[in-house]
Formats: C-alpha cells, structure tokens, sequence
C-alpha cells in the first residue's frame, strides 16, 4: 500500500477532492480516484481540526476542499493485469523495421498504470505491431523510450527491436534529439526570445506535481528551456519551446514559473477550464534524431490538432 498525504493550498480550495487528486497525480484517472474514495482509502483531516488530534475521516468524492486541508490517499499495491491489444486508430508520421514515429492525440495516455490499463498508446501499439516492439521497459512500456502527457499533443518516437531502443535512449540521455514544441501561454511575453535554466524535482508540498527548486537542492535535476515568441495576442501569447533537457513537465513548470502559464494547465496554471479546453494547449511539433539502421538525421513534424488551429484562428480574428 503507497500512502501519499497532500496539503490543500489556497490556490486549490473549493476544488472536488476526486477532481484534485486527479490533477496532483496524473497517473491515476479521476474515475480510479472515485473508486479509492468508494472503498474508504481517502481520508480528511479538516484545516480546524486540532493540531494535536491526528484522526482523519473518510471522505466524499464530492467534498471541496478548504485552504489547509490534509488529505490522506491509501493507494493498493498494482497488481498488474496482461496488457490487451486494441484496435485504436493511429496517425502515424514514419514507420520502418526499427521504429515509428506516432502523432499522438489529445486524451490518450501513453502507457498503462494503475486507472488506465487499457485505451492507452501502449494498447494500440500492441495491436498495430504485435510482437515488434522493444522489450527493455517492460510489460508495460514495450517500445516506449519517453512520454508526453495525456493532454499535450504531437510526436512521439516508439521503438521495434531493443537495438533501436538503445540508440534512441543514449541520444536522449545525451541531449541528442531536437525536440521543439508549440505553446499558447496566458499573457504577453515582452522578450523575443530567452532561456529558462533551472532546478526541476518534486514539488516538496505536493508530490504528484513538479517545481522549480533552490539552485544547491539536491532534489532537483538541472532543466533547460530555449523560448521565442511566434505570435501575440490581445491576452495571450504562442511560443515555440525547444528542450535541452527533458525533465517531466518541464515547458509547463518552466512557463508558469515564468508568469505565463500554458492555457488549460490547470496543475501549473491554477485556471479554470476556459475556451471549452480540456487540459493545456501544448504540442510536440517536431522530433528530430540519428536514426539507429541508416546513421542518418532525421527530423518529423505533427501537425497542429483541430483544436488548436481553431484557437488560433479565434484569437487571430
């Protein structure tokens, strides 16, 4: 059993609890996190509560948290079921005997975990490749070398054999592959261009979420960001973000802490849903790497999904 107690901020009251504790773990789906809820394993101790009175009691998926609020999650130990191919369509960039290259969809995870072991990536790679795919991160990650989240769209590399994985993976390792994303951000950047360069670990008061650290934080990996303005608007501005690094939500930690947070980020935005957006308006657009058969460069671009060109066009008009 993992046991997690999270601390509710001001920034974070008046939230469902089974809506918050999906953002703070993005790992576990909203629905998983009702069933915890269902079976006792989220627990309360009010922000009034007595200091000195350490009982906690079970919680409602519908109770909204208030400022200071301790929340205790109880999450069972995985017991990992066998993966199940599924037939779900894929766009795929570039495919060959040692990997494809896949433009992933807004909604779709990437790998199964606990709440999402089907209708990930990882379901439709198993259909679309039977047996080709690299076996080095087990059961649950075959051909995955990196990930982007569930809500950022855009390309992402998946390995056939454990030869390509490894080739892939040292050029991760080694800052080797281009990887340039577009953003629309809240507000307007007034530089044309600039480099964010900091500490990434776990956020200290959240551990589901991510932050920017103290330089001298032994927590914290060194992340880089390389930014430039493409377009502003009224209220909004659409960057280009090329990674040095690849730490987990490195763009949204990195903009946010700049003072623009991406829209629809509501981990690292705090916003409310607006533009009938469903998470944060991120895309991988291009993907760039020494390919592991022939040696050489080769460099893909996604599309921007409808969603985003419709934004804007909105903005633009």
């Amino acid at each position: 059993m993992q046991e997690y107690i999270f601390k509710v901020g001001e920034e974070e009251e008046g939230e469902r609890v089974d809506r918050l504790l999906s953002i703070l773990n993005d790992s576990l789906s909203r629905s998983y996190i009702q069933k915890l809820l269902k079976d006792e394993l989220v627990l309360l101790k009010k922000a009034a509560a007595d200091e000195n009175n350490n009982d906690f009691r079970i919680l409602r998926a519908s109770y909204r948290v208030q400022n200071g609020d301790l929340i205790h999650l109880k999450v069972p130990n995985a017991v990992f079921p066998s993966i199940e191919a599924e037939d779900i369509p894929l766009d795929i960039l570039f495919e060959d005997e040692f990997l494809l290259v896949v433009n992933k969809p807004k909604g779709l995870v990437v790998h199964p975990a606990p709440g999402h072991f089907s209708h990930t990536l990882v379901n439709a790679l198993l259909h679309h490749c039977r047996d080709s795919l690299s076996g080095i991160n087990g059961v649950l990650r075959p051909g995955i070398v990196h990930r982007i989240d569930r809500d950022t769209t855009g390309a992402i590399v998946v390995c056939k054999s454990d030869y390509a994985h490894q080739e892939i993976a040292a050029q991760l390792k080694e800052h080797r592959i281009g990887r340039t994303y577009l953003a629309l951000v809240c507000g307007k950047i007034a530089n044309e261009a600039g480099t964010i360069n900091t500490l990434i670990g776990r956020n200290p008061k959240h551990r589901k979420k991510m932050a920017v650290l103290p330089y001298g934080d032994e927590n914290g990996k060194e992340a880089i960001t390389h930014y430039r303005v493409l377009e502003r608007f009224p209220k909004h501005t659409l960057v280009e973000c090329q990674l040095e690094t690849g730490r987990t939500h490195q763009i949204r930690v990195h903009l946010s802490h700049l003072g623009f947070p991406v829209l629809g980020d509501e981990v690292y935005g705090g916003q409310r849903p607006m533009f009938k957006l469903s998470g944060q308006t991120l895309h991988a657009a291009s993907l760039g790497f020494i390919h592991p058969g022939s040696k050489a460069y080769m460099e893909f671009t996604a599309p921007l999904p409808d969603y985003f060109e419709e934004l804007l066009r909105k903005f633009r008009g």
